[in-house]
């Protein structure tokens, strides 16, 4: 006779998979504890499955892991590598004759990666913003272009890359005759 049971296989043990979130990104009991608003060794029991978590405290901990609640449920342990296809990219017409693609998806909280096409003559915008205060390294993939920065002008070719703060004022313009390909890799995100 079928049992109208759950599947016992599927279940998941939410204790564990904090402990596997918490872990792939390298942060303490405490580091999480401090984020969540939570005791170190109530989460250290809740990891050992000694303690439940209520859902207010779940949302806690999983934003302080940089998760949704949901990726806590999740079966097969730690967060498998995920492809993102060309076709799939979150897109974003910006600037002058531009487009910006995502490349990063959740849960990637640390660092925020896009890629970018400039048509000729086309640039981020008629004048240099900024954003945050993040790490940022601007690489050129394909083409020629001009990357202002303060009251700086570089020049780019394919290959060049260059790093500063996102607080900087910057724009990028398509020098070159040909489509530009660049790629911005900001960390923490900024965007």
């Amino acid at each position: 006779m079928p049992s109208s049971a759950p599947d016992a296989a599927a279940e998941v043990d939410v204790g564990e998979r904090l402990r596997d979130i918490r872990r792939l990104r390298r942060a303490t009991l405490k580091t999480i504890s401090d984020r969540a608003g939570v005791s170190e060794s109530f989460l250290s029991q809740v990891e050992r499955g000694r303690a439940s978590a209520s859902i207010a405290s779940l949302q806690r901990i999983a934003a302080a892991l940089g998760v949704s609640v949901a990726d806590l449920f999740e079966p097969g342990g730690t967060v498998a590598p995920r492809v993102l296809r060309q076709a799939e990219r979150p897109s974003l017409a910006f600037g002058i004759l531009g487009r910006k693609y995502l490349l990063t998806q959740r849960p990637l909280q640390h660092l925020e990666v896009f890629v970018g096409e400039l048509d000729v003559g086309g640039s981020t915008g008629t004048e240099p913003y900024a954003h945050g205060d993040s790490e940022e390294l601007f690489v050129v993939l394909s083409g020629h272009v001009l990357l202002e920065l303060g009251g700086d002008v570089h020049e780019l070719d394919s290959g060049d890359s260059i790093d500063y703060r996102s607080s900087t004022p910057h724009r990028v313009t398509n020098a070159g005759e040909g489509r530009a390909e660049v790629m911005w890799i900001i960390s923490p995100p900024s965007y």
